[in-house]
């Protein structure tokens, strides 16, 4: 959908509009389409980020979050920046230095977390599954019997590069059972899978904007536990972009971020949680996002191509489909390309056996079976060449 203004320079935005303008339709692992209420909220002329108008949406964008994450006795948290961002705030924030993480790994962004505790001068104790397969609370159970010394845990709830979602509810027991800290990666899960943050025991889940919510990137968010909080007032040298406490001050006497957020997001994201409550609530809006994703498994599978998450623990929000013999993933994205869809390419350690098929965002079931319709005689041509 392209908007329009009065504009004195119109030749500049065309210039740019033909690099930018939309060639395909997406089925992408993130940023995602997005709602076309939400491009339209977000071409409003911006004001201050201090203003009375900032701050009404600001708050009011908390406490839907806080309601649609089932986070009465957690606070929310907005970052002007990637979910990557709180990784790093997690550690800073909670971990000493020298400290030990448990980092159960099922893929490429599992890895990450491990990367940025080891970046930030603690340790990282990597539990690793083969891609494809979910961590099981009795394999959890184990692993920290025997690191009784780790301060934390991390999950990764939906990991992109697999497809594959981890049974948080029964792996946040187990650690709740040990008594450690909980942060939960759920950027590609989160507005599409179930999380109850109270409920499940969770000190920190996160997220960004340009996954499930098919919001564009630039805003991450998340629900932080007040025993993080309680943790990271004592700890020394947590930095200051990234400082919880300071956000959650923020919160309370200013009503917005400490440094300057992107408002047009934050905007954007509003609309989408008002979009779930007029759909119906939660359960509609996850039921959906089932309903995509059941579609595009059954969809390959009928194609004879095989799904990389192993049968039960399959994601609601993208797929890692297993390509044929003698045939690469990137050959399958690039024939859909040509066709007018944007898939995702194979990541990781399973980048050249596997193409993804992201369900995130505005799309319509129409849309989906017509991707399915060409990637059925996309892979027949591959197949003769």
């Amino acid at each position: 959908m392209e908007l329009r203004f009065d504009m004195t320079y119109e030749d500049a935005y065309r210039e740019v509009y033909e690099m930018v303008k939309p060639k395909y339709k997406l089925f992408t692992a993130g940023p995602v389409a997005c709602f076309p209420e939400v491009l339209a909220i977000m071409s409003v002329q911006m004001f201050s980020h201090r203003s009375a108008e900032a701050k009404a949406v600001h708050v009011d964008t908390l406490n839907r979050l806080k309601a649609f994450l089932e986070a009465d006795k957690g606070e929310i948290i907005l970052f002007p920046s990637s979910g990557t961002g709180f990784m790093e705030a997690a550690v800073r924030n909670t971990i000493p230095r020298g400290g030990k993480v448990l980092v159960t790994v099922i893929g490429a962004f599992g890895k990450r977390f491990a990367d940025v505790v080891n970046a930030n001068g603690r340790k990282a104790v990597v539990f690793e599954k083969e891609p494809g397969q979910a961590i099981k609370p009795e394999e959890l159970d184990e692993v920290l019997k025997k690191n009784p010394d780790v301060h934390a845990v991390t999950i990764t709830y939906n990991e992109t590069s697999t497809g594959v979602l981890n049974p948080l509810p029964e792996l946040a027991k187990v650690v709740k059972e040990h008594d450690k800290l909980l942060f939960v990666d759920a950027v590609s899960a989160m507005g599409g899978a179930e999380i109850k943050f109270d409920k499940w025991g969770i000190d920190l889940v996160f997220a960004s904007s340009q996954k499930a919510f098919g919001v564009p990137p630039g805003l991450a968010v998340a629900a932080v536990s007040e025993r993080v909080f309680e943790i990271a007032e004592k700890m020394p040298e947590r930095g200051w972009y990234f400082d919880l406490p300071l956000y959650k001050k923020f919160n309370e006497k200013k009503q917005g971020t400490p440094s300057t957020p992107p408002l047009p997001q934050i905007f954007g994201l509003n609309v989408v949680l008002r979009i779930v409550e007029k759909m119906g609530g939660k359960e509609a809006w996850l039921d959906m996002y089932r309903k995509r994703s059941e579609m595009i498994r059954e969809g390959v599978k009928e194609m004879g191509l095989g799904i990389l998450a192993e049968p039960g623990y399959e994601s609601p929000t993208i797929t890692a489909v297993v390509v044929p013999e003698g045939m690469k993933g990137v050959d399958v994205y690039n024939a859909m390309r040509e066709r007018g869809f944007e898939l995702a390419k194979g990541y990781g350690s399973v980048a050249e056996k596997t193409f993804r098929i992201g369900n995130m965002g505005y799309m319509t079931f129409d849309d989906i079976r017509e991707m399915l319709d060409n990637l059925r005689e996309a892979i027949e041509e591959l197949k003769k060449k």
